[in-house]
């Protein structure tokens, strides 16, 4: 039987291994995640990463075998530190116009606050399958808070397709990107232009 001593030294260099294991992988994940922010992850080779986060490449690929799992942690990674806006309590706003200006307010200042790594995605979104396939849950996300921006719009049912259709283009980063660093606007006047023209639209007869 083995002496107590010994086991105890053997869970202490097992958890001391995982601990450096976790390590290891973190500084992975956050090494790829500041690449993908600065050049893009089309850009991003394994060996810089490897670079910048200390370590070799074959450590990388120990980690994260292929570009889906390495991406998934670097979403998750970076997600939980610029969470988006939570839409439900919006719900809890009665009046439209009201909703809709509150939505704006706090996706546009979130859209500002990503804008680096979001204009990165903008770029390679559409030539990256394991990309959308791991913001898939990102893009359901969006499809809610249209939605939720939308319902309390009661004009002409006729009018309700284009309503979505122009608050699930407002609530976007690259139309917050036009109005605001394109045309200049003040974010407070991009969310004022939107709720016009929906305004202005609901009205319509």
């Amino acid at each position: 039987m083995m002496p107590a001593r010994i086991k105890t030294k053997r869970r202490y260099q097992m958890q001391l291994r995982a601990e450096r294991q976790n390590e290891t992988r973190q500084r992975i994940v956050e090494a790829t995640v500041e690449l993908h922010e600065a050049i893009g992850s089309a850009k991003t080779t394994v060996s810089a990463i490897a670079e910048r986060a200390g370590v070799e490449r074959l450590t990388v690929y120990r980690h994260f075998p292929d570009e889906r799992a390495l991406f998934t942690a670097c979403t998750s990674h970076y997600l939980a530190k610029n969470p988006p806006p939570d839409p439900e309590p919006w719900q809890e706003i009665a009046d439209p116009e009201q909703r809709l200006r509150v939505g704006l307010t706090a996706i546009y200042a979130y859209h500002r606050r990503t804008e680096r790594m979001s204009k990165q995605n903008a770029r390679e979104i559409e030539e990256r399958l394991s990309l959308r396939e791991v913001l898939r849950p990102f893009f359901l996300y969006w499809e809610r808070v249209v939605e939720i921006l939308r319902s309390p719009w009661k004009g002409r049912a006729s009018r309700h397709v284009q309503i979505r259709a122009l608050i699930g283009h407002a609530v976007g980063f690259q139309t917050w990107y036009s109005l605001v660093r394109d045309q200049k606007l003040s974010e407070a006047e991009a969310v004022d232009l939107v709720v016009s023209a929906v305004r202005c639209l609901d009205s319509q007869h």
